[in-house]
């Protein structure tokens, strides 16, 4: 599953954040605490290269917390200041302006020393599509200004967002890289919703989920959907038994193995079975 999807508003995109970030004290970097490996664009270490960053690791309630701790030493390791929040819910943002404040302490220091006046910190947040760069503006800001969507690719175009009286919120569209070539990235963006289901083949998206959970959590697979298949049957078994536990069948008593897909994407991509990562340290060349 190579995917390509580069729409013309990214690649102008691109070229914004590298002219406005001159603009700018830091970037926070926004990715999905659920992948905060795959979520990441290579293209934005280019175009940011020395400029101070926050790495903001969003959607911490759908995450596994255990390997989210690993990824927050991981950054903490590659001189970047990374914070685990709950956008959706408000939860951890305070940890958002700390952590700003700390990355910008040596550049303000310095303007000080120069005799220039305190200001508020400017900060551009970029991130790929769908990691709730819109949900976490409108938290910080405290009413709604960025739009947001459930989908890819809401934000068209940058604006200037005021938090508070000490920080300042470039907002910037979401980035997505031109092509996909590890096609285990593309299935982990997919199962995460970063990525138009339209665009992917969602038979190998679920089947990347359902084989995730067997390895993962097999007992909470099996407790969720009420079904015992052996963790070494195949996959067809396990949509067989769990299209009939949940009745979704055709005609003729047959399975329905479109609404089975549906389903178990859904459910894993939406934490209804339960918290995960998937990006398992231990399992990636990092």
């Amino acid at each position: 599953m190579v995917i390509q999807w580069y729409p013309g508003h990214m690649a102008k995109a691109k070229r914004e954040v590298a002219e406005q970030l001159k603009k700018v004290d830091v970037v926070f970097e926004l990715v999905d605490a659920r992948i905060p490996y795959s979520s990441r664009n290579p293209m934005i270490d280019e175009v940011i290269q020395q400029k101070p960053r926050v790495v903001i690791l969003n959607k911490k309630d759908m995450a596994n917390l255990k390997e989210l701790e690993k990824w927050e030493s991981y950054f903490k390791c590659k001189g970047y200041y990374p914070v685990a929040i709950d956008a959706k819910h408000g939860k951890g943002l305070k940890l958002v302006e700390q952590a700003a404040i700390k990355a910008t302490q040596e550049k303000f220091e310095r303007e000080k020393k120069k005799g220039l006046k305190p200001r508020a910190i400017r900060a551009m947040i970029v991130g790929i599509p769908n990691v709730g760069k819109s949900t976490l503006i409108n938290k910080l800001a405290h009413k709604s200004i960025a739009k947001t969507g459930n989908t890819p690719g809401v934000t068209k175009q940058q604006q200037w967002i005021k938090i508070g009286n000490s920080l300042q919120l470039l907002d910037t569209p979401g980035i997505l890289w031109p092509k996909f070539e590890d096609q285990l990235v593309g299935k982990k963006l997919s199962i995460t919703g970063a990525i138009k289901d339209s665009i992917v083949h969602l038979d190998e998206v679920a089947i990347y989920g359902l084989e995730f959970l067997k390895e993962h959590d097999y007992e909470g697979l099996k407790n969720h959907y009420k079904v015992d298949v052996a963790i070494e049957a195949e996959n067809i078994e396990w949509f067989d038994a769990i299209g009939r536990r949940r009745g979704l069948l055709r005609s003729g008593n047959e399975v329905d193995y479109e609404a089975v897909i549906d389903l178990i994407i859904h459910e894993v991509r939406n934490a209804k079975i339960g918290t995960y990562t998937f990006d398992v340290i231990k399992e990636m060349d990092v």
